[in-house]
């Protein structure tokens, strides 16, 4: 299984090289976020083994779990699904990026248990840029708001945006909502404060990372890919 995880690795990792090459970037502009929410946690240590060391869980438990079971390894673990305000205290014990700040309360929630932990988490916003409403995260009019919101959360610190492209659309939909993501990113890359500084942009997943790095994704979240 290591040596299958070694190859889908390999083969994901040229794909975003010739994407980032594309755009004009280098592979090294862009983070694999390995999505280990399909597998357990001894299958995790091999894809660990096999190369990714960065990797991303949706459930606060499922994540705190992993991270207790697999303590032996370097891991930098990303929370990269919905976060609920009464899980937030043990996701901040092991995730080192959030993605997912999608409404006022949870920005609260998160600024006051990380200063309840004493330390600074780092966070993106999560922007609905699909206009669905199974979508979560801002609207494109309300980011300005949320960041002046962190801007008075000394515990947080914003480094990006993150969006998911809509269930119905197809590759072309998919890169115009990637394309109005890094817009918005540029609309307020002015606001540089000691907590903000909006450099990433997560989005991308096994479907259409390509596209995603093609409009300018620093982080690309990919699961499915490196099962098949």
């Amino acid at each position: 299984m290591e040596d299958n995880f070694k190859t889908r690795l390999a083969e994901v990792r040229q794909r975003i090289a010739d994407a980032a090459q594309r755009s004009g970037r280098n592979a090294g502009d862009v983070t694999l976020v390995a999505v280990t929410k399909y597998v357990d946690a001894a299958t995790t240590r091999e894809l660990f083994n096999a190369g990714a060391t960065v990797l991303g869980e949706n459930r606060p438990q499922v994540l705190e779990e992993k991270a207790r079971q697999l303590s032996d390894l370097d891991i930098e673990w990303h929370m990269i699904g919905n976060l609920q305000r009464n899980k937030v205290k043990r996701t901040l014990a092991h995730a080192t990026l959030i993605h997912a700040l999608d409404r006022d309360s949870l920005i609260d929630a998160v600024a006051k248990e990380a200063a309840a932990q004493d330390k600074t988490v780092r966070c993106l916003l999560e922007v609905n840029v699909s206009g669905e409403e199974s979508k979560h995260g801002f609207s494109a009019d309300e980011v300005a708001s949320a960041i002046e919101r962190i801007v008075a959360l000394p515990s947080i610190r914003l480094e990006g945006l993150m969006c998911m492209a809509g269930l119905a659309g197809d590759e072309n939909d998919a890169r115009g909502e990637f394309a109005l993501l890094r817009e918005i990113r540029d609309a307020h890359s002015d606001v540089q404060t000691d907590n903000v500084a909006l450099r990433e942009l997560s989005m991308g997943m096994s479907g259409d990372f390509e596209i995603a790095i093609e409009e300018g994704a620093t982080i690309v979240r990919v699961g499915s890919a490196l099962y098949r």
